[in-house]
């Protein structure tokens, strides 16, 4: 058994998704911003206000590869940004399976609106279209598998992930279903 990333823009579900996911298959959640915001002492946007950007990569990576060395499988719900660099997209599809949660950015604008604890969201309205513009086609190519969270409710989802899940690690490809998500 490997481990499982969830991927996706900021308010695509994965903090929501992943612990069912680890339910379903038995395994330990853990949400990267969660820890991180544990290891700084203070919310991620105070850090990155603080620190900048390229610090907070930084950390993320290092958290990142800890965990990817973790011996008993877990389920992580990674932060928005993890995909900008091309090591941790790699780390993650040597580790295990990555999973793309996806939904159109007028459902994830409407789930984060202007969350202040949201750093890269202070350019507004055209800003967040350009980052989910430009992310994109980093989760699609991060991913084993891509999961609409607009689509299926977070305990569908969950349903369809664990079955993927356990269908790859069966030596399979694809949806266990044939179908696509």
């Amino acid at each position: 058994m490997r481990h499982v990333f969830l991927v996706g823009f900021m308010g695509a579900g994965k903090t929501t998704v992943g612990p069912l996911v680890a339910a379903r298959l038995g395994r330990r959640w853990v949400d990267m911003d969660a820890l991180l915001e544990a290891r700084f002492g203070r919310p991620i946007a105070a850090f990155f206000q603080a620190e900048g950007e390229a610090a907070f990569r930084r950390e993320e990576k290092a958290l990142l590869f800890r965990l990817t060395d973790e011996r008993a499988p877990l389920v992580v719900s990674t932060g928005g940004g993890v995909v900008v660099d091309p090591e941790n997209r790699a780390r993650m599809r040597a580790a295990g399976t990555v999973v793309f949660l996806y939904a159109p950015l007028s459902a994830v604008r409407e789930r984060v609106g202007a969350d202040p604890a949201r750093p890269l969201l202070a350019g507004g309205e055209a800003a967040m279209r350009a980052l989910f513009r430009r992310r994109f086609a980093l989760y699609r190519a991060a991913a084993h598998c891509a999961i609409s969270t607009a689509r299926f409710s977070p305990e569908a989802a969950a349903a369809r992930i664990a079955a993927y899940v356990r269908h790859r690690e069966d030596g399979h490809a694809g949806m266990p279903d044939g179908t696509q998500s």
